[in-house]
């Protein structure tokens, strides 16, 4: 694709992002077009980004329970571009840094310079590169032996980021992933913990129950997203049901199937313990 069809795609995108109307998607005022030159020009959110509330560096923090709001109103967010709107809306670069927050800690999806539209009756995308932010990349965009790109991706790149706000993804990163290995990214471990009843992964033990629950719940929500091939995944408004909904009525996922021989392997023991299939 050449540099002029990259920016009629452009100027098309944001045609289409100027008629969105969500609480959970940022309002476009303006854009740039100048030859190479591309801008987006989107409201200002005072609170700003979600990454200095869960980040380990911050000390800003945020109970279980306004995480929980944030990330069902990221969930929604997604699923007005996926299915709320005439043409489907995939973001590419689902991270902390590109959700933002207003005065009441409403979430907001930013940064749609990656998007790409999809028509309806389409569901497979065709790139000519690999898009989005390492660590929230689906792994079909990387490799098609995963499968194809589509909006599925998105749903990947979701979980990830519900992983991390509850911490998940930080404790792998420091207590059991070597720090040149890539497996930090892959939170196969989270099984383990789920079986030992350890689901505080990032808010101790002064918790209460209800608090646990809602712990609990993101964490099986989004191992689900994370699933390395996208049939697999829900879709975007079954991930806004599974996040609504009560933990009892939420499955174990599949196990992620890992490249370590040694994890594989208790990834099989687990998987015969609790006959997953």
């Amino acid at each position: 694709m050449d540099s002029q069809e990259l920016g009629f795609s452009f100027v098309i995108l944001i045609m289409f992002l100027i008629q969105t109307s969500h609480v959970n998607i940022v309002y476009l005022l303006g854009f740039c077009y100048e030859g190479s030159k591309r801008a987006i020009v989107y409201e200002f959110l005072e609170t700003g980004s979600l990454d200095q509330f869960i980040s380990t560096k911050k000390s800003l923090k945020l109970d279980v329970s306004t995480l929980y709001r944030i990330a069902l109103g990221v969930a929604r967010g997604l699923e007005y571009l996926h299915h709320g709107c005439r043409t489907k809306i995939v973001h590419f670069d689902i991270k902390p840094q590109n959700v933002f927050l207003d005065s009441n800690l409403c979430p907001k999806l930013s940064d749609f310079g990656l998007a790409k539209l999809c028509e309806k009756r389409e569901s497979i995308l065709s790139l000519v590169d690999a898009r989005g932010t390492i660590s929230y990349i689906a792994p079909e965009v990387v490799s098609r032996m995963y499968g194809r790109v589509s909006h599925k991706s998105a749903v990947y790149s979701y979980g990830m980021l519900v992983l991390e706000m509850i911490g998940a993804r930080n404790k792998e990163t420091v207590e059991t992933a070597p720090s040149n290995s890539s497996s930090a990214d892959f939170p196969d471990w989270i099984y383990k913990d789920l079986e030992n009843g350890d689901h505080t992964w990032k808010f101790g033990d002064e918790i209460t129950r209800k608090e646990k629950e809602i712990a609990n719940k993101m964490a099986l929500v989004g191992l689900w997203c994370v699933q390395p091939y996208p049939l697999n995944r829900p879709l975007m408004n079954i991930v806004v049901e599974m996040m609504e909904g009560s933990l009892d009525a939420l499955e174990i996922p599949p196990i992620r199937y890992i490249f370590s021989n040694a994890l594989t392997r208790i990834n099989i023991a687990f998987r015969r313990e609790f006959k997953l299939h």
